[in-house]
């Protein structure tokens, strides 16, 4: 294989990816809309599961299959589904809740609009010119290595604040 040949598929592996990623990430921020638009509150949960799949497509495309899997199990296998049990457990509105659309919606995308003002700000004036350049791609046992050894504190006060949050789901939901 020439070298021009080889170039010239590099070519269209890194178009294919441009495209995969536009195309997820205009059914990512569709999903998002839908997620703090939709007045029923199980199926913004689904259109939650619909944003974080898409995460972890993003992760696949850049070769990092390890984060991907664990964004699968941890937010969409473990989080979206306490996400539910609280839901369910504290007998929240499952239908349309029309109050809800209706109330401080203006006041709601300006807070959103400042949010993200603030933070491409931050993120222009912190990497205005700098280039992420990579070594060597990481493997999992050496990511694996890195959450169960330097951050096993924060791995752990992760999974206590989930149990928190399930406790107080239960405690809500209790009658008195």
């Amino acid at each position: 294989m020439s070298f021009l040949a080889a170039l010239s598929a590099d070519a269209d592996i890194v178009v294919a990816q441009n495209v995969f990623f536009a195309f997820i990430a205009i059914a990512m921020i569709y999903a998002a809309l839908r997620v703090v638009t939709t007045s029923n509150v199980v199926h913004a949960a689904l259109w939650l599961v619909l944003v974080l799949a898409g995460v972890a497509a993003q992760f696949i495309l850049l070769g990092s299959e390890f984060v991907a899997v664990t964004q699968v199990l941890v937010y969409i296998g473990a989080v979206v589904v306490l996400f539910l049990f609280g839901v369910m457990l504290t007998r929240a509105s499952l239908g349309d809740d029309e109050s809800v659309a209706k109330e401080k919606r203006g006041m709601a995308a300006f807070v959103g609009l400042l949010l993200f003002a603030v933070m491409a700000t931050a993120l222009i004036d912190t990497f205005e010119d700098n280039r992420l350049v990579v070594e060597q791609p990481q493997s999992v046992s050496t990511v694996s290595d890195a959450i169960f050894s330097k951050h096993i504190v924060a791995f752990e006060a992760v999974s206590v604040l989930l149990l928190a949050a399930l406790i107080g789901a239960i405690v809500v939901a209790r009658k008195d």
